[in-house]
């Protein structure tokens, strides 16, 4: 690099005009010029110099020349010539700069065609594009190789428009091409994805006749597999007359590479090997390009090997190319040795193996890296930053962010455009909106990924109106509108829950022609956001390649509007069309399982997750506990809930808000009132977590289940913040459960003032005042959630019979079996009554009707139809599991505990989110292996303690029950090693009062 040699030692001296003056390239002069003798002589000793690339020798031989010219004459502009190529090679701009001053002062540039389109092409080279435009403006005269050496410098400065048009200028002066201007032009036209001005050039390098030479074919490949025109460089390549060049078979195999072509790249690797031609780097590293994830990992494991084979030494471009290939296919341990063995590491080693941490998700080994990065004084670039400002944005770590922004700023980097669209989303990621604003302000230069991304930071933010605004500026002043920016806005309408305005913007996407998988994904999502499952449907019909992105996206939808049967069928249409589902989509499948409480269904998605290799961790293990723990798989699950916060506490894991949130869950499903209190005191006292509305609704709905409403009532009265909606319906179902009127009252009007535009609401509420016979208040608030444009959900309930999920409303019909239904649950009823004493509590039924009729109403609830169904459908004792969106009314739960008693069933409720388990067998003594009896008793006494709030243990001594344990625990061999489920019976039993 230019910087490495020292200016003093060899500087030339120069009196550059005011529009070549650049700064520090004057510096230091060591030499007079004399004249020049009028008759140039060749000197081949700088030629062979500057061969050798020695910028320091070249620079005292041509200083040499200059003082011994008597001596030893030379030709000028030749000198000039070898040492600015050697600059050009070399990147040395500020040498170049010293050379082109001291050109000025000894001959007429301006009259050198030559030696003009040598400095041109120096300094496109060092990357100084304005030096190099003002030397072709001013130049009196143009060869093709000006125009060439012009385009090139565009094309090596990553200007491929600045190329284009003066290529157009170019064919406008009537300037023949020649074979070296196709290269340059074919890349300009490959960077800006140009098919049809590629497609232009390709038909005059044919008509020409340059197709046939080899390099000129070569660009051509490359430029149609920048375009995504893969067939093109197919078609290129198997025409080529001669398979015997390397860099044909490099190009080709680069552009399925490219292209995400991994299994026809390297089968061109394996026809390149078979044709015996000798690979070079390049070679390897096209193929390594191929090994991009974990399916073609072995094969680049083996390029690796033979990588070794060819040669012991591996040059940097290769060890990059490996530590790429490893880093993409999650193989970042394979990544850093290969990084630790290399002796040579450029900045490009360095970036890539920071990049790889951050790609494979390891953020904090990716910091520790940059860390290292700066202490080993490996001088970071903007790559670099980049990269460490993106991680610190996905952790929402902004106090690392704010450091590594100071940073920039210290380093000149923060006005670089990359940098600064990733500061812009990383204040937006750790939700400082005013800091991603300042930034954005902040930035010179903005191209429209920074306006994606100051949308998107918006929208992320919640901030939709601030987006939509946004999005109309963009509008205004002509910026481009990419597929991004509108999925952006998307979600900021998605966000606003606003039909007219998504509607609004599918027509722009429409009328630009943006409509891309990507966005037919993202429409199916926020159609169902909005509730309007018709138009999710009828957009998901439009995609004709529906990836497993399309199939999650609706499936989402139904499951957001409640319908979760629809989306389980939705599974298997999807398993039809050969689309496999991805973690994300199991997530959204065990969630549609667990709504419905299908057990059998969850278990498939159990048994696919095994076969397939899945990691079970973060949010996929979350919904398969989760699935498990709502279709009654889980027994003791609330307990344990408690327990595991204990064992965190004892290892130092501390806990945040959604922790808490499941301990207190778990504590108002357990009835452990003092625990709970205790658990609200621990969040704020020990861990300076100030509570959410939830965690204060869970611990009212705890006090509402005991019955302690008035206790229950000051709590919301001395809440430190003011008590929002969950906390008032928390309250007011527990009033309704309990008959307290008065409270209830209270609660009623306090919800509806904080909670109008919910439905759940407004019924919860009415029902309230139909227990008090209220029923003129009952028609008003029908009457006000009529006139707020909001409608009740219909009751519906779900069985899993079979491969299929069947679901009931109310007195419904229309199901197939409907007279068989009906049959059996009159069966059931009549039976109920007569072994059981169950009577209809009409209480329960909240219309202003006849005693007789509330009672026919109650016997058509869709749970009870449910029953029935399943009782035709599935076998003896085999446990029934029914899904209801809303709450059971107190004469369903007689029914149902009736039910599992009379029919030895055991029968799981998911009703409104809760979780019910009836499980009361008529006691039997069952002959059973000693440790398979002994897991039994253990299951059995844990289902009765936790699911029937105590009660059990009160009376659990009259049951023979108790005799079936304790021969449980005699009969046990320790021996087995399941001595600690003896200790668990033993200590269940002792808390019950029992003596063994």
């Amino acid at each position: 690099m230019a910087s490495s040699i020292a200016h003093s030692h060899f500087a030339l001296p120069c009196n550059l005009p005011n529009h070549y003056v650049l700064r520090n390239s004057h510096l230091n002069p060591t030499l007079e010029i004399p004249k020049f003798p009028q008759k140039p002589i060749r000197t081949p000793s700088l030629r062979e110099v500057c061969k050798q690339a020695s910028l320091k020798q070249a620079f005292q031989i041509l200083t040499r020349l200059f003082v011994d010219q008597k001596s030893l004459p030379f030709c000028p502009e030749e000198a000039y010539s070898s040492v600015l190529e050697l600059c050009a090679s070399k990147k040395a701009l500020s040498h170049g700069q010293q050379v082109h001053a001291h050109t000025i002062k000894s001959l007429p540039v301006c009259e050198s065609v030559f030696l003009s389109t040598r400095l041109l092409f120096m300094y496109g080279k060092c990357g100084s594009l304005s030096s190099a435009e003002k030397i072709f403006d001013r130049m009196s005269g143009r060869t093709i190789f000006t125009w060439n050496a012009m385009i090139g410098a565009y094309v090596s400065n990553e200007e491929p428009f600045g190329a284009l048009n003066l290529y157009s200028e170019m064919r406008a002066s009537g300037v023949p091409l020649d074979s070296c201007t196709f290269p340059c032009i074919l890349k300009a036209c490959g960077t800006r994805n140009n098919l049809c001005c590629g497609t232009e050039i390709h038909g005059l390098a044919v008509k020409w006749g340059y197709d046939s030479i080899v390099f000129v074919a070569n660009s051509l490949i490359a430029m149609y597999a920048k375009c995504g025109d893969l067939e093109g460089a197919r078609q290129l390549f198997v025409g080529m007359t001669g398979k015997d060049d390397i860099v044909s078979w490099n190009s080709i195999i680069s552009a399925y590479a490219a292209n995400g072509q991994s299994v026809e790249a390297l089968e061109r690797f394996r026809e390149m090997q078979k044709v015996g031609l000798a690979m070079n780097t390049y070679s390897f590293v096209a193929a390594l390009q191929a090994c991009d994830d974990s399916v073609v990992v072995k094969l680049g494991m083996e390029i690796h090997a033979a990588i070794l084979r060819a040669s012991r030494d591996i040059d940097v471009y290769l060890a990059n190319a490996l530590i790429t290939m490893y880093a993409r296919c999650g193989k970042m341990i394979e990544a850093a040795r290969i990084f630790c063995a290399m002796k040579n590491k450029d900045y490009i080693s360095w970036n890539t193996l920071l990049s790889g941490f951050v790609q494979n998700g390891l953020y904090e080994e990716a910091l520790k890296f940059f860390h290292y990065m700066r202490d080993s004084g490996i001088k970071t670039d903007q790559v670099s930053l980049v990269n460490v400002i993106a991680v610190s944005g996905r952790m929402g770590n902004l106090l690392e962010g704010m450091e590594l922004h100071a940073y920039a700023i210290k380093s000149g980097f923060d006005l670089d455009l990359q940098v600064g669209n990733t500061l812009v989303d990383m204040y937006a990621k750790c939700g400082n909106v005013n800091y991603m604003c300042r930034a954005f302000d902040r930035m010179l230069d903005k191209d429209f990924v920074s306006w994606t991304t100051i949308v998107a930071g918006y929208s992320q933010s919640k901030l939709y109106f601030g987006a939509l605004e946004l999005f109309l500026k963009v509008q205004m002043e002509g910026i481009w509108v990419d597929a991004m920016m509108i999925a952006s806005i998307l979600l900021a309408c998605g966000g606003l829950k606003n039909i007219s305005y998504i509607k609004e913007i599918h027509a722009f996407i429409l009328r630009r022609g943006l409509s891309d998988l990507g966005l037919q994904n993202s429409m199916v999502t926020v159609y169902g956001e909005c509730e309007h499952i018709e138009y999710a449907k009828r957009m998901f019909g439009f995609i004709q390649t529906k990836d497993i992105v399309s199939w999650t996206s609706l499936i989402t939808c139904y499951l957001h509007n409640g319908l979760a049967n629809e989306a389980l069928e939705l599974v298997c249409f999807m398993k039809e069309t050969n689309v496999e589902p991805d973690s994300i989509a199991l997530v959204s499948i065990l969630s549609g399982a667990a709504s419905l409480s299908a057990l059998k269904k969850g278990k498939e998605v159990h048994g696919f997750l095994i076969r397939k290799g899945f990691t079970l961790e973060g949010s996929l293990a979350n919904s398969l506990v989760d699935m498990y723990a709502h279709c009654g798989a889980l027994e003791n699950s609330w307990q344990g809930s408690i327990d595991i916060f204990n064992r965190m506490k004892e290892e130092n894991i501390v806990p945040d808000h959604i922790t808490f949130l499941v301990v207190l869950y778990a504590c108002s499903h357990s009835g452990l009132i003092d625990e709970g209190q205790n658990f609200l005191e621990v969040m704020r006292r020990e861990y300076d977590l100030e509570p959410w509305p939830e965690h204060y609704a869970c611990l009212v709905d705890l006090l509402g289940r005991a019955n302690r409403l008035e206790e229950a009532y000051q709590f919301v009265e001395l809440m430190q913040i003011e008590p929002a909606a969950e906390v008032w319906c928390a309250l007011l179902g527990a009033c309704q459960v309990h008959s307290n009127k008065e409270l209830g009252q209270i609660a009623a009007r306090k919800l509806l003032e904080l909670g109008p535009d919910n439905p759940g609401n407004y019924v919860l509420v009415s029902n309230v005042f139909a227990a008090s016979q209220r029923w003129k208040d009952v028609e008003d608030v029908r009457v006000r959630m009529k006139e707020s444009g909001l409608k009740k959900n219909p009751g519906c309930s779900w069985v899993e019979v079979g491969k299929k999920v069947h679901s009931f409303k109310a007195r419904d019909k229309s199901h197939p079996q409907s007279d068989e239904i009906y049959n059996k649950l009159a069966q059931i009823t009549d039976r109920l009554k007569r072994e059981g004493d169950y009577v209809a509590q009409t209480k329960y039924v909240l219309h202003n009707v006849g005693e007789e009729q509330k009672a026919q109403i109650l016997y058509g609830h869709g749970e009870r139809l449910a029953i029935a169904y399943a009782l035709l459908g599935t076998s003896d004792r085999a446990c029934i599991r029914v899904t209801k969106n809303l709450r059971i009314c107190g004469d369903c739960h007689t029914f149902c505990k009736l039910f599992s008693k009379l029919f030895e069933r055991k029968l799981v409720m998911v009703a409104n989110g809760s979780l019910i388990v009836f499980a009361r067998y008529k006691e039997r003594l069952v002959p059973l292996p000693s440790i398979q009896l002994h897991r039994h008793a253990m299951q059995i006494l844990g289902l009765l303690l936790v699911n029937d709030n105590g009660s059990t243990a009160k009376c659990i001594r009259k049951h023979h029950l108790i005799k079936f344990l304790l021969m449980a625990v005699k009969d046990f061999n320790p021996d087995s090693g399941d001595s600690a489920y003896t200790m668990g019976i033993v200590d269940l039993l002792l808390e019950c009062g029992i003596v063994i």
